[in-house]
């Protein structure tokens, strides 16, 4: 009988510990099954990212050989193309002027950005779609025609220029529309305001209209409301927004070529300078890099404050 028992047992055990085996095979194929789903994407990645990024940061540590030597690199390791970066005032001022630049777009686009996407999520009820492609009409265009549109408008004799005069409000043109950072930061902020509307929007969708009402009947005020729900629940959504907004906003080189002037010019264009004109790809390498790794310190700190700062109106 105790025999019996124990044999019946022991079968239990084995069965449990084949259950047990075959869940965790079944475990290790939907794992294989994402990677190999993953696999093209991350290939891609690899390939179109990491490599090109890998190698710039080769480059950064190589050093260009003058002309009177020939067409090439010396591939000996040197940090002298970062101490440059950060010896030679002109490159830092530019940077700190970039991170000025961005941060005034980024906050513009924000600021406009929020009371549209709440009227579309709060009070528009029919033909929402509409509305959201309507918000994205801006990308229906090519950017170089946008930032071209602007240097039309802020021109010498452009729209506003034109206007101003026609209506006697002016006795001249007025010379700092055009080639400044006023001009960078008004062709920057609309060519990016679809990045702030939509994750602010999706936000702001999410939230449920329940708590809305339970604040409204302890007391609140439509102002308090908003302060005390509607924005600590939307914070994601702007800090999404703020994050894809800054960020290529600081690499662009394009806008503030052709509307930013000696004054507008930011980060990127001095690196493209480095490696399109002046040949010089591993300094040009450097203040890339130095330039990215400038940007995410900020990124990190903006978002660590945003939502210290969103407990604290919790």
């Amino acid at each position: 009988m105790a025999q019996a028992s124990l044999q019946h047992k022991n079968a239990h055990n084995n069965t449990a510990r084949l259950g047990d085996r075959f869940d965790a095979f079944l475990r290790r194929s939907e794992t294989a099954s994402g990677y190999a789903l993953l696999s093209p994407t991350m290939i891609v990645m690899i390939l179109g990212l990491g490599a090109p990024l890998l190698l710039l940061i080769a480059y950064s540590f190589w050093t260009q050989l003058p002309p009177e030597q020939g067409i090439g690199v010396d591939t000996t390791p040197t940090f002298d193309r970062y101490a440059q970066v950060f010896s030679e005032p002109i490159y830092v001022d530019v940077f700190w002027r970039t991170m000025a630049i961005s941060g005034l777009v980024t906050a513009f686009t924000v600021a406009l950005g929020y009371p549209m996407a709440y009227y579309v999520a709060f009070h528009v009820q029919r033909y929402k779609f509409v509305w959201l492609i309507l918000l994205t009409i801006p990308f229906w265009t090519s950017y170089l025609l946008r930032a071209f549109a602007w240097k039309i408008i802020l021109g010498f004799n452009g729209v506003i220029n034109s206007g101003l005069l026609s209506l006697g409000l002016i006795t001249q043109p007025l010379e700092f529309l055009l080639y400044s950072p006023t001009a960078v930061v008004l062709t920057l902020s609309h060519a990016y305001a679809a990045f702030a509307i939509l994750p602010i929007y999706v936000s702001l969708e999410k939230i449920d209209r329940s708590l809305l009402e339970a604040s409204a009947d302890l007391g609140d005020g439509p102002w308090a409301s908003f302060w005390r729900v509607t924005l600590p629940l939307s914070m994601p959504g702007v800090i999404a927004a703020a994050v894809l907004i800054f960020v290529p906003v600081a690499g662009d080189y394009v806008t503030p070529s052709l509307v930013g002037g000696p004054e507008g010019q930011m980060i990127g264009t001095l690196i493209q300078v480095q490696f399109l004109r002046v040949g010089d790809w591993p300094f040009g390498a450097a203040l890339a890099l130095s330039a990215m790794a400038g940007v995410a310190i900020l990124v990190i700190l903006f978002t660590a404050a945003t939502r210290l700062a969103t407990r604290s109106i919790r």
